[in-house]
Parts: structure tokens; C-alpha cells; sequence
């Protein structure tokens, strides 16, 4: 009988490859992006208002997607704008991360009252929808680029708590854990030498699923204008610009939502590969 292989090991699927190699222009472009960009993206020049982009009508040349309406370069300000999301997304996702995964190693490990305590404040806050308490948070707090990323990190810590406890409490009682045990060894030399080595592709996978989530979340707040403050330059808040002149400016709205757009989706078919890749029931063989 002829058994199925499979994809050959080591092979890149299409959609993976797609995925990573936005992930490659769009860090590229955000890493550089002062050098890359033709413009100051808050520069004024009003005589050059309402640009179309260079290829229709009445557009120019030196500016490829066009310019709004107080004369500001749009490609500029998306090349610019690409940076501080990137920024925010993984600034996001490391406090997040530290707090969950910290609560989750000790909810696995000590289990009890103080698992079932910090159990009880993730469902607190899984209850409350989570656009609800950035908006109320940020709306209280004030809108800045601190608060964003705080709100949204803070607001995340779940996530990454049901994960790694499940984690823990399925390697807690393993026998090298138990022979560690045996000799002495204490929750915090356990979590050093043998969790964090073992949850770590788990982390870099949600991690990874969590930057574009982040990224939506945050030209969310914008477009709501409970993100990050006028004149600087983030997806949100030109889409958010952009639609109040979108019958007569379409490129306003439209090119920032495409950024966001093919970012997000490299960002996610990266990450569903990464997945594959480090999940010993779905890696190829």
C-alpha cells in the first residue's frame, strides 16, 4: 500500500512564502522608512494640496500616491506611519506577553488558591470586550502613543495566561519535572530550566499571531481618534482623515487602508506558517 508522504520537508508553501516576504518589505520600509521616504510627512506645501497619485489625471511625478489636503506627501506619511505601527505592535506584544506569560507560569506551577485567583481577574477581563476597555481607558487616560501601547498590552495579558498555563500544567508533572523536584529544585529554577524551554515555540507563534492584531487594534483607536495624536503620521488616523474627503479624494483613504491591508495579511500567512513549522502535529514530515 502506497502511504501519502506529505509536502517534502523543508519545502515553503506558497502562501507562507507570500507571507514572509511582505513581512521582509514591509519591516524593511518601516526600518528605513526616514530614509526611504521622498518627504518630511508633516511638511506643508499647500500650493500642491489634493494631489492625485502620479498615474491619474493631474497627478505628479513627485508624488507617487498623491498628496492631502494641507500638501503632505501620502506616501511619506504611509512609509512613516508603517514604522510607528510596527513600533507600537511590538511594544504592545511584549508587555502583554511579559505579564501573561508571568501569571501563566505561576498559575501552572503553584495551582491552588493563587492559580485559581489569577484565573478568575483573565475571566474578569475576557468578559469585557476588548475594543470596549481600550475605549473607555483611552478615552479616560487620554489619547497618546504611551497610553496605546499600555492599554493595548495590558489589555492583552490573557491571552497569553491561558496559553502558557495550559502549557505548564501539561508539562508540570512530567517526570523531569518531578526528578527536579526530587532534588530541591524551587518554581523559579523549574521555570528558567525546563518551562520557558519548552513553551517557547508556543510564545514566538503568539506572538506572532498578536502583532497584526495589535496593529488593527491600534489604527482602530486612530480611526476613532483615541489613538496616536495629529500631526503624526499612523494608518488609523489617514484612513480616518482620508474618508471625510473620500468622494472627491479617494487616494486619502484608499492607499492607507491597502497599507494596512497587505501588512496584515503578510503578517498573518507569516505567522500560519511559523505555526506549521514549530507545531510537531502539523510540521510536514
Amino acid at each position: 500500500m502506497n502511504v501519502p508522504q506529505g509536502r517534502p520537508r523543508g519545502r515553503l508553501p506558497f502562501a507562507g512564502a507570500v507571507g514572509l516576504a511582505i513581512l521582509a518589505v514591509v519591516v524593511g520600509l518601516a526600518a528605513f522608512a526616514p530614509l526611504v521616504a521622498p518627504y518630511d510627512p508633516t511638511s506643508q506645501v499647500l500650493r500642491d494640496r489634493l494631489l492625485p497619485p502620479a498615474w491619474q489625471a493631474g497627478g505628479s511625478p513627485a508624488h507617487l500616491l498623491g498628496t492631502d489636503g494641507n500638501g503632505r506627501d501620502l506616501l511619506s506619511r504611509i512609509l512613516v506611519g508603517a514604522r510607528l505601527s510596527l513600533l507600537i505592535a511590538v511594544a504592545t506584544v511584549a508587555i502583554g506577553g511579559s505579564i501573561g506569560v508571568f501569571a501563566g507560569v505561576v498559575a501552572g506551577l503553584r495551582g491552588g488558591r493563587v492559580g485559581g485567583l489569577i484565573g478568575r481577574l483573565a475571566d474578569i477581563q475576557q468578559s469585557i470586550p476588548f475594543i470596549i476597555l481600550a475605549l473607555a481607558v483611552v478615552g479616560v487616560a487620554g489619547a497618546s502613543v504611551v497610553n496605546l501601547v499600555l492599554v493595548l498590552g495590558i489589555g492583552s495579558w490573557f491571552a497569553w495566561f491561558r496559553v502558557v498555563r495550559g502549557e505548564v500544567l501539561a508539562i508540570r508533572d512530567r517526570p523531569f519535572m518531578e526528578a527536579s523536584r526530587a532534588l530541591g529544585a524551587g518554581d523559579g529554577w523549574l521555570a528558567r530550566a525546563h518551562v520557558v524551554r519548552n513553551i517557547l515555540p508556543s510564545l514566538v507563534v503568539l506572538a506572532s499571531l498578536w502583532v497584526p492584531q495589535a496593529i488593527v487594534y491600534t489604527a482602530g483607536l486612530s480611526f476613532l481618534g483615541l489613538g496616536v495624536p495629529p500631526p503624526t503620521p499612523e494608518w488609523g488616523r489617514l484612513i480616518a482623515d482620508g474618508t471625510e474627503a473620500i468622494a472627491d479624494s479617494w487616494w486619502l483613504a484608499v492607499m492607507p487602508s491597502a497599507a494596512l491591508l497587505v501588512t496584515v495579511l503578510g503578517l498573518t500567512l507569516a505567522g500560519d506558517w511559523l505555526r506549521d513549522r514549530l507545531d510537531p502535529v502539523r510540521r510536514p514530515r
